[in-house]
């Protein structure tokens, strides 16, 4: 067989196995499209709450860098270039300086957090101590008020059994008063003269 019919019958038969694949993509497109549509939907959720959940660590992380490492490379920035400069400032405080020695800046902001933190725990205990002071003062207000309402019920409690008390006195007087009567009636018939 010549080389060109060859070639010829290769090309046509990758021409139709390209379109039997074609055919087969085009198939199994249209069968896993919604799934990939879903697996599109679920990937974009999936990002933000990922990118929600990055974000304050991230930021966290930035803020401890900033606090801690940064004060540490800004002062040993600061001693490298006060050890080059050919003529060094004179700084700190004067005050607390003996012999031209410098002051630490740890030492200083160390002593100003620890006079910060006294003020605001005195702050914090001064206000407890006025909110404890108040919640007593409520609590025996209300300790008060069940007080008279435990006397009110006892005063109105007495006045009550006083009452049905006399109640019961007069109904028992009127009851007798009746067995009298009938018990008059029915003598005096038998006796054959009027009653009382």
């Amino acid at each position: 067989m010549p080389i060109t019919a060859k070639r010829r019958k290769a090309r046509k038969e990758a021409e139709v196995a390209l379109a039997r694949l074609q055919d087969l993509a085009r198939d199994q497109a249209d069968r896993f499209g919604p799934y990939a549509d879903q697996a599109r939907d679920q990937a974009a959720l999936k990002l933000i709450q990922a990118r929600g959940w990055t974000a304050p660590r991230l930021e966290s992380a930035a803020l401890r860098v900033e606090d801690t490492v940064a004060p540490r490379v800004a002062g040993l920035l600061t001693t490298a270039a006060q050890r080059i400069d050919p003529k060094p400032a004179r700084r700190g405080l004067r005050l607390f300086r003996g012999g031209g020695r410098r002051i630490p800046r740890g030492v200083v902001i160390g002593g100003a957090a620890l006079v910060g933190g006294v003020v605001v725990y005195s702050l914090i205990r001064l206000r407890q101590a006025s909110q404890d002071a108040e919640w007593q003062e409520h609590l025996d207000q209300a300790r008060e008020q069940v007080r008279e309402t435990r006397e009110n019920l006892g005063e109105k409690t007495a006045e009550a059994a006083d009452e049905v008390a006399e109640n019961a006195k007069a109904a028992s007087a009127k009851t007798k008063e009746k067995v009298r009567a009938t018990t008059g009636e029915g003598r005096a018939k038998d006796n054959g003269r009027p009653g009382k």
